[in-house]
C-alpha cells in the first residue's frame, strides 16, 4: 500500500508512476477525503477538549455536593453525541481511503525500464548454452508420459484439466528437486519454515493478493479461507503487526509448499504439461530487510535463485521487467527464464522481487533502529525455484534419443538413480 502522506506531497510524481504501470488514476477524490479526514480529526479533538473541560467542571460541582446545572449536562451530552457522529464519519472516510489505496500498484524503482508490457523488458544476461540435439527434442509431457512418470489423463479424470499425476521415478524426481532446493538454500543462510496452505483474508490483503487477484484465488466459502498461490503469503504474514530489531535483520526464510491458482484469463495458454497448472509445488525465498539494504538484497536474492539452475546445469537468462509488466506489489522484479528444449524458448521459472515497504505498510511490519526510530521495513521474495517447471526443464534438456532421461548429477544422491529409462 502506498503512503497517503507521500501521495499528498508528491501527487504528480505518483500519478506519473501509475501511468507507467498502465493505470490512469485521478487522485482528486482521495485528496478530498484526506482533507476532510484532517478537518474532522481537528474538530473532534477540539470537541473532546471542550467536553473534558465541562466534565471537569461537573466533577468540581459534585465535589461541592451540589447538583450540576441541567444545561451544563445537556451541553456535555450534545458534545458526546456530536463526537460519536464525527467518529462514524471519520471511520467511513478512512474506509473509503483504504479501499482506494488498496487498488493502487506499487511505484516502480527508478532503475526499472519504462514500458507497457513484456516487449519492453530488458534481458540482463544469458547463462549456459542451449544444447544442440542430434534429433528433434520432445516436449516434457511427451517424454514423461512415455516414461510412465507423468499421467495427465488420470489427473483430468480425478480433478479436471491443468492437473498432473506423478508416478514411479517421477515422484522421486519431484521430491529430489524439492530437497535439493531446500538444502542448497539453507547452506546460504535461509531458515526453513513450513506454514499452512490455507490463510485468512487479512493475510491475502497483507501481501497484495486481494483485492486485485480475487479471481485467481481458490476460496473455501464456508470458512472464509483461501488456498495459497505461493508460500510468500503465509511466510510474509508471520511478522504481521511486529516490530523487528535492526540487529535481527535481514531475516531470510525458505519454505516449500504446494501452490494453487485458478489461472484465470489464461484460457488456451500452456494447456499441456506442467507449465501452468492449478496445483504445483514451489520453494519460496522470503526476506525481511532494512530499507537501506533492500536493493542489494534483491541482487543477492537473484544470485541465490539462479545458483540452483547453475548447479543443475540448465541454461537460463535473467530479465529485468518493465514497469508495465511487473506484478501489482512489486517495485522491481527480475524474471529468471529457463531454457525449454521442446519449446526452443526460454520460459519463466522464478520471479525475484523487491516490494520495498508496500507489503510491510499493509501488514504493519516495522524495524526498530538503535536510536529507537521505527519505520516500515522492506520485504522481498523469489521462487527458489518453481519445482514443476524445473521438472519439465530437466526432462527436456536431459532427454536422450532412445527416450530416456539422464538425472543431473546434483540430484542423484536424492533419487538414488542416474537415469529414467523407457518401460519395456
Amino acid at each position: 500500500m502506498l503512503d497517503i502522506k507521500f501521495i499528498r506531497e508528491h501527487v504528480d510524481f505518483v500519478k506519473k508512476a501509475m501511468l507507467s504501470r498502465n493505470k490512469n488514476v485521478d487522485f482528486e477524490q482521495l485528496l478530498q477525503w484526506d482533507n476532510e479526514r484532517k478537518i474532522i480529526i481537528e474538530e473532534t479533538e477540539s470537541l473532546r477538549l471542550k467536553r473534558n473541560k465541562l466534565s471537569e467542571k461537573v466533577g468540581n460541582i459534585k465535589r461541592d455536593r451540589k447538583d450540576p446545572p441541567a444545561d451544563l449536562l445537556k451541553e456535555i451530552n450534545e458534545l458526546r453525541y456530536t463526537i460519536q457522529q464525527q467518529e462514524k464519519q471519520l471511520l467511513m472516510i478512512e474506509n473509503q481511503m483504504e479501499d482506494f489505496l488498496l487498488t493502487l500498484p506499487n511505484i516502480p524503482d527508478e532503475s526499472v525500464p519504462l514500458g507497457k508490457d513484456e516487449k519492453d523488458n530488458k534481458v540482463i544476461k544469458f547463462v549456459g548454452e542451449p544444447k544442440k540435439f542430434s534429433f528433434k527434442p520432445k516436449h516434457h509431457w511427451e517424454i514423461g508420459e512415455k516414461l510412465g512418470i507423468l499421467d495427465f489423463a488420470t489427473a483430468a479424470k480425478i480433478s479436471g484439466s491443468r492437473f498432473a499425476v506423478l508416478k514411479n521415478e517421477g515422484c522421486a524426481l519431484e521430491r529430489a528437486i524439492i530437497s535439493f532446493f531446500l538444502d542448497t538454500h539453507k547452506e546460504k543462510g535461509y531458515k526453513e519454515i513450513m506454514t499452512p496452505y490455507l490463510v485468512n483474508r487479512t493475510s491475502m490483503l497483507g501481501t497484495g493478493q486481494l483485492p486485485k487477484f480475487e479471481e485467481e484465488a481458490f476460496k473455501c466459502a464456508n470458512d472464509d479461507l483461501y488456498l495459497i498461490s505461493t508460500a510468500e503469503i503465509p511466510v510474509t504474514n508471520i511478522y504481521r503487526d511486529d516490530v523487528l530489531d535492526e540487529t535481527n535483520l535481514p531475516q531470510k526464510l525458505i519454505s516449500y509448499s504446494a501452490c494453487f491458482r485458478r489461472e484465470a484469463g489464461t484460457y488456451g495458454k500452456d494447456t499441456k504439461g506442467l507449465i501452468r497448472n492449478h496445483q504445483f509445488n514451489k520453494v519460496e525465498l522470503v526476506k525481511f530487510v532494512k530499507p537501506e539494504t533492500s536493493n542489494n538484497e534483491l541482487e543477492s536474492l537473484v544470485l541465490d535463485a539462479v545458483n540452483v539452475l547453475e548447479l543443475l546445469e540448465l541454461p537460463y537468462r535473467v530479465v529485468l521487467l518493465s514497469s508495465g509488466d511487473m506484478g501489482f506489489t512489486s517495485a522491481k522484479t527480475y524474471d529468471l527464464e529457463v531454457w525449454l528444449a521442446g519449446d526452443f524458448a526460454y520460459r519463466e521459472i522464478s520471479s525475484c522481487s523487491n516490494f520495498k515497504d508496500f507489503q510491510a505498510r499493509r501488514m504493519n511490519i516495522k524495524v526498530k533502529y538503535k536510536n529507537k526510530k521505527k519505520e516500515f521495513l522492506h520485504t522481498l521474495n523469489g521462487s527458489g525455484v518453481a519445482v514443476g517447471r524445473t521438472f519439465a526443464a530437466i526432462l527436456e534438456y536431459y532427454q536422450q534419443e532412445d527416450g530416456s532421461v539422464i538425472i543431473p548429477e546434483v540430484l542423484r544422491k536424492y533419487t538414488n538413480f542416474e537415469v529414467i529409462k523407457p518401460k519395456k
